[in-house]
């Protein structure tokens, strides 16, 4: 089957691949640090929040964009329901995901079951997680199942991987090969070791982008390179983010030409990292429309040229995407 006749899933339902347009594929909307609406200084305003988020998708949508995929994953606030009342209002469409991740923010429940001696969980039990996810729909908490998952994703922890990290990525990369399901991480210390972790579960590297690699380290490592080597996709996920521990817009527009006339441009994509309404921690205050704004015009000044330009905002996230 032809990626061009495949569909993706979002909160409204299967669309046609080919409809997605414009996508921002590492974003996020409603972002709870795990407890933070148990607090007793949160108060979690759903129709404040509602406006705030139908405000950044129409500004998004006026300036070309078509889908935002909400990579946060269970339990860091997402809201199905929410998402699907955006969609509908804003005529953007919003691609939710599945998968936790790292292991500081995963419940006790995950990682001291009720087992004899107590253990994480193994990556079969996640696997099965998020498998279901994708086929059953996203779980409402105590209340019922949703649409499917579009995305499977997982952070690995920024010291190294723990042992939880790579049972969590051994279980997106099962779940994500059994449904046909595209992976996504956030790397954490060594983004080569941690894809090759993904390899080993045989998902086709052209399924899985690897986020975070606009960090300096990962760009002083030359892990974009090695990524691409290795037939998977770069994320530059922090479009807007300029600070001692990310490339500023430039040195990313640098970096992503290079990669061009490297003859990659299959493998890149690009994100702002936005965070639409936070809750629990700040919120980084970059649009969703930055990277169509301020960052495609650096792209040409660059010298990328406008089919590399539309592959890498259109056809490669359609392709990541589409259910295979």
């Amino acid at each position: 089957m032809s990626v061009n006749s495949t569909i993706v899933n979002t909160v409204l339902g299967p669309v046609p691949a080919d409809d997605l347009g414009v996508v921002s594929v590492h974003e996020a909307l409603l972002s709870v640090l795990p407890g933070a609406e148990y607090a007793f200084d949160v108060t979690v305003d759903r129709a404040g929040i509602f406006e705030t988020l139908a405000e950044k998708l129409r500004d998004f949508r006026a300036h070309g964009g078509g889908t935002v995929v909400d990579s946060t994953g269970m339990f860091h606030g997402r809201d199905v329901r929410l998402y699907e009342a955006l969609s509908r209002a804003t005529g953007v469409h919003i691609v939710a995901s599945t998968g936790q991740g790292p292991e500081e923010l995963l419940g006790g429940y995950f990682l001291t079951p009720q087992t004899n001696p107590p253990s994480p969980w193994p990556a079969e039990k996640f696997a099965d997680l998020f498998e279901r996810e994708v086929t059953e729909g996203m779980v409402v908490p105590r209340v019922e199942r949703r649409g499917p998952a579009g995305l499977i994703t997982t952070a690995v922890t920024r010291a190294g991987m723990t042992a939880t990290d790579e049972s969590l990525l051994r279980g997106a990369a099962r779940a994500a090969l059994a449904t046909g399901t595209a992976l996504s991480f956030r790397y954490g210390r060594d983004a080569v070791t941690e894809l090759d972790v993904v390899l080993d579960e045989k998902v086709p590297a052209d399924r899985v982008a690897v986020g975070g690699l606009d960090r300096r380290d990962a760009v002083a490592a030359g892990a974009p390179a090695d990524v691409v080597d290795r037939g998977a996709h770069v994320v530059l996920d922090h479009v807007g983010t300029e600070d001692d521990e990310h490339l500023t817009d430039a040195e990313r527009a640098a970096l992503v030409a290079g990669l061009v006339r490297a003859g990659h441009a299959g493998r890149v994509l690009l994100s702002a990292g936005a965070t639409g309404v936070a809750e629990g921690h700040p919120a980084n205050g970059v649009a969703y429309s930055h990277v169509l704004t301020a960052f495609v015009p650096l792209l040409t000044a660059q010298g990328v040229g406008e089919d590399d330009v539309r592959r890498i905002l259109r056809t490669n996230p359609r392709d990541l995407l589409a259910v295979r």
